[in-house]
């Protein structure tokens, strides 16, 4: 590889990675903000609420970049699917982080990536190298472990409803990747942002209708915060990952653990137990696996094409 491209690659991926860090840091505030109004809201009624509140930023970021032409245009099929797991991964989530520390959550929530490999065989007919399925077991294993029994939430002693929503929240977000990049094939990236906040927004709206709580005033700045947060992580991941290879940004998702860490610590004044610190480890050194495989099979690929 030209010296010149090497560095251009290099400041690419140097500036995607700070996107990364600063997208995580967005979601991670936005998650303490939908752990902070669980403790009031319905979790459809927060679903909702992430849709309308992000509506006018999202509405005002498309005629900024006057792509208006480009958002009617669309595969609606895909983007209702996407609607739908939006919503009930949203709110899987959102019930799992009322029940769970932030740092527990995101430690199932990490098995994301495994599922999206394992659901990229059937729907994007890639093929998955037989590591990558050992890897995958691995992963596995290590939610097995932070999901270790505890008996404080199901009589059967086996798994905690917080944790149990996580996982479904992952599965849904696995599901809504590989749909999105289905749809990323033909569609904007604006007009993902904007039908899925579209229908996040009726959607949820219209089935948290019947037990709708009135919103207190005092509310208003956490609202505001959601909005903002929200938006400015969806900007920051959409920009990590259109400068710099996607094998060299990927692995600083994992610092979503040390944003759950340090806000568990200074708004909840908790930590994490042991077993789930092990299965952190084994779920992430797993992710990590696989996207050092991936990066080193993109390189011999692309060797053999350009010798």
């Amino acid at each position: 590889m030209p010296a010149s491209t090497s560095r251009h690659l290099a400041a690419g991926n140097l500036r995607s990675i700070v996107f990364m860090l600063v997208a995580v840091g967005f979601f991670a505030l936005m998650d303490a903000v939908l752990k902070t109004l669980s403790a009031r809201y319905p979790v459809l009624q927060i679903a909702a609420l992430r849709g309308m509140t992000a509506m006018p930023l999202v509405l005002l970021y498309i005629a900024w970049r006057g792509a208006w032409h480009t958002v009617f245009k669309v595969r609606w099929p895909l983007h209702l699917l996407r609607g739908v797991l939006g919503i009930t991964m949203l709110s899987l989530f959102t019930m799992g982080v009322r029940e769970l520390p932030l740092s527990a959550a995101y430690t199932l929530f990490f098995i994301s990536p495994l599922l999206i490999t394992m659901l990229s065989v059937p729907v994007l007919k890639e093929r998955v190298p037989a590591a990558h399925w050992w890897a995958i077991g691995v992963g596995f294993v290590g939610v097995l472990i932070a999901l270790r029994p505890t008996g404080e939430d199901l009589q059967s002693g086996f798994v905690t409803v917080g944790g149990l929503a996580t996982l479904g929240a992952a599965l849904c977000y696995a599901v809504a990747a590989v749909t999105g990049r289905l749809a990323s094939r033909t569609d904007s990236s604006e007009s993902m942002v904007l039908w899925m906040m579209v229908l996040m927004s009726l959607g949820a709206g219209a089935l948290a209708w019947p037990d709708w709580v009135a919103i207190e005033r005092s509310d208003a700045p956490l609202l505001l915060a959601l909005a903002i947060t929200g938006f400015g992580g969806q900007l920051a991941i959409t920009e990590a990952f259109r400068h710099g290879q996607a094998s060299a940004v990927a692995p600083f998702e994992y610092s979503a653990l040390a944003w759950g860490l340090g806000l568990d610590w200074m708004i909840w004044h908790t930590l994490p137990s042991s077993h789930t610190w092990l299965g952190a480890a084994i779920i992430i050194g797993s992710g990590l696996y696989l996207v050092r495989r991936e990066k080193r099979i993109t390189e011999v690929h692309a060797n053999a094409e350009h010798p």
